[in-house]
């Protein structure tokens, strides 16, 4: 009877083991395909800048000379946003260690609010950090830490025209700490992917020169590698959409549950 309860054991290891290979194996396909369609349009950018310099479209040599030197610049920004890319899949597959260590949640506020209030208030945004009591401390690493939520503040901003942004902590427990930011800003943006790319065919110059200029993460892209990096930390992220409970005005509260030190 033993020898039953053994092998039902093994077998039910077996189809649990299974079932996270097949769940990581889709996510592992997921992440790549959003990262394909990131990149996707600013390479077909350059690759579209770099027709008009090859088919001798520029109209002096300083106009190509500055079609190169656009390019270049869009290579870099280009370079850093693959580099922050692996550096997350590096870290959920181990290959980076996290320094994880015991630290103050009100201290890593001050940094974001440093990080942050300016951008916000150059769009005229209203940025309200609440700071926690001294006495919240967190584990996690503290310059993934403040690049995730710095990541999620910067995705609204980017978001939003007008309106409100909000830091506060919420549920303090012996084993996680929550973090809610707060963003006036409909849901349903976050989930948008880019999509707009140059038309090669047509190489209109404007359209290039824009999306060039643009080269950053989606939202989206962010919202996921933070995802991923609270993830390998202990923690969780979770969006909700609150529109329903603010009479139907755009409001969106991201949760972060951190892990507190044991």
């Amino acid at each position: 009877m033993n020898e039953i309860e053994e092998l039902k054991e093994e077998l039910r290891q077996a189809q649990l083991a299974y079932q996270m290979a097949a769940q990581m194996s889709q996510f592992k396909a997921g992440f790549l395909a959003r990262t394909s369609h990131e990149l996707r349009s600013p390479l077909s950018s350059m690759i579209g800048l770099h027709q008009l310099i090859l088919s001798d479209l520029c109209e002096s040599p300083e106009e190509q000379k500055e079609f190169i030197t656009q390019a270049y610049q869009s290579a870099l920004k280009l370079m850093k946003l693959i580099d922050e890319i692996v550096a997350v899949s590096k870290t959920e597959y181990g290959s980076n260690r996290l320094n994880l260590e015991s630290l103050q949640l009100k201290e890593i506020f001050t940094e974001i609010d440093r990080l942050t209030h300016l951008q916000a208030a150059n769009h005229n945004l209203q940025l309200e950090i609440i700071e926690p009591d001294p006495t919240v401390y967190v584990y996690a690493d503290r310059s993934r830490l403040i690049q995730l939520i710095f990541n999620l503040i910067d995705s609204g901003i980017s978001l939003m025209d007008t309106g409100n942004i909000k830091v506060s902590t919420a549920d303090v427990s012996l084993d996680t700490v929550t973090i809610e930011i707060d963003l006036e800003c409909p849901t349903e943006l976050w989930y948008e992917q880019k999509t707009s790319e140059p038309n090669l065919e047509s190489s209109d110059l404007a359209d290039i020169r824009k999306l060039l200029q643009e080269i950053s993460l989606s939202p989206n892209m962010k919202l996921l590698l933070s995802q991923t990096l609270l993830e390998t930390m202990g923690g969780n992220l979770e969006l909700l959409d609150l529109a329903p409970q603010n009479n139907q005005l755009p409001l969106t509260r991201v949760v972060l549950t951190c892990k507190t030190p044991s």
